[in-house]
């Protein structure tokens, strides 16, 4: 049991120095852009659930925190002050699977045609999910969810889903960047997107390397379906949500847990599916319950999960015509070791950056900022913090 238990936190901790200098690149990018988007008129860009709404809606998710907490929480507080509800459950799903980050771990994690496929199929997934809620979606239900969405009721990462430091004005985006305030900002986003996933990637690491471990592939073939190509394709988009659902891992977390599904034997389409079910785990449905109450709560897990599924399976067939799917399983789950190769300087390298984010942000009140984050604040609390 012991050599069992090192054996899977070798394969964590391998596995989280491969990925370690693209979470900071892709964190501190998501950072910069951040910093350069403001959040204050969201709900004035988005009053429907038009084309050039829904567009807005996936610009600005794009632009978000990778957190699903901080996705729902903000997609919430837009909602409130007056954005369509469509147009906002569209913002919360580009803010998690159309990230920069998330991008940057499927390229290394994964491969470049894992990568193309989530951006391809992310608007489709809303292009469905609108479908649904146009066809499904009751002036009543919507009504009672207005209702108790207005109560204010707390989730986790309220406070990190008000708070808008971002520099709009003062010359060019470069000279705003390396302003004074630019600076912080950039800085304080940083450490505070860290703060709120740091858990998902913790746990992804630890489930995946316990995983990579523990559960022989013969489980995984059979349970995949390897053995019935046609099944397997229809199998995965099907069973990969509800594999995410249990794991209770959201974000770039289950980026590491998606690659060993992927050397297990899991359809193309079954990864895609699993990472956009980041918004379905049991711990962010518990959250739409407060937010919405428990009828919309049981909508949106319905009308995400087809959605998500429908998406990935034709997104699966696509790219299969056309010879992009990958023809073996094998991911850059790493053996349990570390090596001192590029992967090692690239991650130094990324530390140093990484340190003097954080220095910056300690020096200009970030632990402040951090105590917040879980907590409701005021609107405009947080950018008396930032001045």
């Amino acid at each position: 049991m012991i050599n069992a238990v090192i054996r899977a936190l070798e394969m964590a901790l391998a596995m989280g120095w491969e990925i370690l200098w693209p979470l900071i690149l892709g964190f501190a990018l998501s950072a910069v852009v951040q910093a350069a988007v403001s959040h204050q008129q969201m709900s004035r860009l988005l009053p429907d659930d038009r084309p050039r709404s829904i567009a807005t809606a996936l610009a600005l998710g794009a632009a978000s925190s990778s957190c699903s907490y901080a996705a729902v929480a903000l997609a919430r507080s837009i909602f409130r002050k007056g954005a369509h509800f469509t147009a906002a459950m569209a913002f919360e799903m580009a803010s998690t699977n159309l990230v920069l980050e998330l991008g940057i771990i499927m390229l290394v994690l994964l491969g470049w045609q894992f990568t193309l496929a989530e951006f391809v199929s992310a608007p489709l997934m809303v292009v469905f999910l609108i479908l649904l809620f146009r066809t499904f979606l009751s002036r009543e239900l919507l009504k009672q969810a207005e209702t108790q969405a207005d109560k204010g009721i707390a989730g986790r990462m309220e406070g990190h889903a008000e708070m808008d430091m971002s520099v709009t004005e003062g010359g060019s985006l470069w000279q705003r960047m390396t302003s004074d305030r630019g600076f912080t900002a950039i800085s304080h986003y940083f450490v505070m997107d860290w703060a709120a996933v740091w858990l998902d990637i913790v746990g992804g690491l630890l489930i995946a390397g316990a995983l990579a471990a523990w559960v022989p592939d013969a489980f995984w073939q059979s349970f995949f379906l390897t053995g019935h190509p046609v099944l397997a394709t229809l199998w995965g988009p099907i069973v990969g949500p509800l594999v995410a659902v249990i794991s209770f891992v959201c974000s770039v977390g289950n980026i590491p847990l998606a690659a060993v599904l992927w050397n297990g034997g899991i359809s193309f389409g079954g990864v895609i599916a699993f990472i956009f079910a980041d918004l379905i785990v049991l711990p962010i449905l518990n959250i739409y319950r407060k937010y919405y109450g428990l009828k919309m709560a049981g909508f949106l897990f319905a009308t995400f999960y087809v959605a998500m599924a429908v998406a990935a399976l034709i997104v699966d067939l696509i790219f299969g015509a056309f010879g992009l799917i990958p023809p073996e399983h094998k991911a850059q789950v790493v053996e349990a070791s570390i090596t001192w190769n590029y992967t090692s300087w690239l991650n130094l390298a990324f530390l140093v950056l990484a340190g003097l984010l954080v220095w910056r942000f300690l020096a200009t009140g970030g632990p402040a900022m951090l105590r917040m984050m879980n907590s409701p604040v005021k609107h405009g609390d947080a950018d008396q913090h930032a001045h």
